[in-house]
């Protein structure tokens, strides 16, 4: 279907728009957030004798590009897309891209429209071409980091997928509905840089696994590749099937390894030996981090159980709030104290509060694992106590600190948070 676009339009330039996401400028590059789909596009469309250029928009003033989008002249346009709860900014880069090159046709891409691409209103997003799902003859292939600003030269990273779709049935995940199971063995004919960020949704679940992990050895033995990560995360019954992964992993240098805890709180023991299998294998704990969705099913009580289970076991938390898939818009501001239940996605099992307090929980708790500390104190952390006092508390226990009466405000990690509930009175 992609080439046969391409053909049917006579394609020969393609303005590739990243739109204006909420996200910090010095964000943009990070791994969690560079657009890859596009610059593999790119690399595609290049072999193809195609030429590409990236407008990355911003929120502020996306006229600046005018003249340079003029100039270049493209007689395509393909706009990627990534969360659903950014469906606006789609709409607001189509619509860019359409009052500035009024004849030249859209093609939208990427997460939101693969999830969507049957029931959501075209005319409320004006593009010609909606895409769903992988994009096949871009996908193994290396990312053209030369259409970023300075080249890419900035981009110490690369990101690989060696494995497509998951074969987890987690309901609140759309990754069955986008990609198709599919998998490769070796990625060594892809690399153009030495760290390497895995983008695959279960990497552990690839069939042939151990041996690239063996191939990611011997590149690293080689000094063709530096470091790996996975983005997703790993799935921990893989870990149970096969421990000796965890092994692998270490000697092809994977980097703060993260393992799900979505389940219940009864699951612990899985989770605990998830983590000594990784522990056996050269990991220290406090490099480990343990996914834990909140604002969903489970309440907040059960999750601050699973948290203070993971501050015993020495281990971080990465907290993801969730989102489903059907709404196009998040309100959830984390500057705000407060908020109303019709403002953001709030669950029936949560409120804000404990949306909020939970997310503190999680940052103070990953303070305390990697500081070392029993505690956690604010005024300790901002600095409102003398550097002497600091020092003599920065050893002590939960109860010495606030038998000490230094700090007023220290916090116990190692206990599930109660959120007081407010006393109203009422007269008769």
């Amino acid at each position: 279907m992609f080439k046969k676009i391409l053909e049917e339009n006579n394609v020969r330039k393609v303005l590739l728009i990243d739109p204006a996401f909420p996200i910090a400028n010095k964000s943009r590059n990070h791994k969690d957030l560079l657009p890859v789909g596009l610059l593999k596009i790119s690399s595609y469309l290049k072999s193809r004798g195609i030429e590409t250029k990236l407008i990355r928009l911003n929120k502020t003033n996306n006229e600046i590009f005018n003249n340079e989008i003029l100039e270049f002249n493209p007689n395509f346009v393909m706009v990627t897309s990534v969360f659903t709860y950014w469906y606006n900014e789609v709409k607001e880069a189509v619509e860019y891209s359409k009052g500035l090159l009024p004849e030249v046709k859209v093609m939208v891409g990427g997460i939101l429209a693969s999830l969507h691409c049957n029931d959501w209103d075209y005319k409320d997003i004006p593009c010609d071409y909606v895409f769903p799902g992988v994009v096949e003859c871009a996908e193994h292939i290396a990312p053209d980091y030369s259409i970023l600003e300075n080249g890419g030269k900035d981009i110490n990273f690369q990101i690989i997928h060696s494995s497509r779709g998951c074969k987890r049935k987690c309901p609140f995940c759309g990754v069955r509905k986008i990609e198709n199971r599919d998998n490769v063995s070796s990625i060594e004919n892809e690399l153009i840089r030495k760290n390497l960020v895995f983008y695959d949704n279960n990497l552990l679940d690839n069939p042939d696994i151990e041996d690239l992990l063996k191939e990611l050895i011997s590149l690293r033995e080689k000094k063709k590749i530096t470091r790996c990560e996975s983005q997703s995360g790993f799935d921990g019954r893989m870990l149970h099937k096969n421990p000796d992964l965890a092994k692998l992993l270490k000697k092809a240098n994977f980097k703060d390894p993260k393992i799900a805890w979505d389940g219940p709180f009864k699951a612990l023991k899985r989770r605990e030996k998830e983590i000594e299998i990784l522990e056996s294998a050269g990991y220290n704990r406090k490099e480990i981090a343990v996914f834990m969705l909140y604002n969903h099913d489970l309440s907040y009580e059960e999750l601050e159980k699973k948290r203070a289970k993971c501050f015993e076991w020495g281990v971080q938390v990465s907290d993801c709030r969730f989102r489903p898939l059907d709404r196009f818009t998040d309100g959830y501001n984390p500057h705000k104290r407060s908020q109303e239940r019709d403002e953001y996605y709030i669950h029936d099992n949560w409120s804000d509060e404990e949306v909020r307090q939970f997310r503190r929980n999680v940052r103070r708790h990953n303070i305390c694992i990697r500081h070392n500390m029993k505690y956690h104190s604010r005024k300790a952390e901002i600095k409102k106590i003398s550097k002497e006092d600091s020092m003599k508390i920065r050893n002590m226990t939960f109860d010495e600190v606030v038998a000490s009466g230094i700090v007023d405000d220290a916090w116990n990690p190692s206990e599930p948070y109660v959120i007081k509930k407010k006393f109203i009175q009422t007269t008769l």
